[in-house]
């Protein structure tokens, strides 16, 4: 069986690492349903968590990224405006980033422990070298925002 791939597939830009040019041309309409409150958030420079309104609950702290439902009850949320300073808590750098990577290579991507917050988020650090443990503040992008989660990025404190 012969299959016939165009030929813009094929384009080679690079060798080594191998990078081919692979053109792209749908179209993805996409709703945070819920969740949409936290995006709005991140325009006006505020980190929106939620906490669960269930009194019965174990669970008092922040969930960041929020919840729709307690993942531990199921009962509703409610939204809390998080703390915008945290630490490093993981770390790592893309070097060869995949097609829809919509940040520059080499970009450290870090895991942020937020006091208060019982998860960790994941984002990316916009200025310095991460360490361990290293002090962060939040910025956020209310420029030009893409309604996306790189509209938050950190910086060391």
């Amino acid at each position: 069986m012969s299959i016939n791939w165009p030929t813009a597939c094929l384009e080679v830009v690079q060798e080594d690492p191998l990078v081919i040019k692979n053109p792209k041309t749908w179209h993805h309409n996409h709703s945070y349903g819920g969740w949409g409150k936290f995006f709005l958030g991140l325009r006006e420079e505020k980190l929106l968590a939620t906490r669960c309104t269930n009194l019965n609950c174990a669970e008092k702290r922040l969930w960041l990224p929020p919840r729709c439902e307690c993942p531990d009850c199921w009962c509703e949320t409610e939204w809390i405006e998080a703390p915008q300073q945290g630490t490093v808590y993981t770390h790592s750098t893309v070097t060869y980033p995949g097609e829809l990577f919509k940040l520059p290579p080499g970009t450290p991507l870090i895991s942020v422990e937020i006091e208060g917050v019982c998860t960790k988020m994941m984002s990316w650090l916009k200025e310095g070298k991460p360490e361990f443990g290293m002090p962060i503040k939040a910025v956020f992008n209310t420029e030009k925002p893409t309604n996306t989660i790189l509209d938050l990025a950190w910086v060391p404190v």
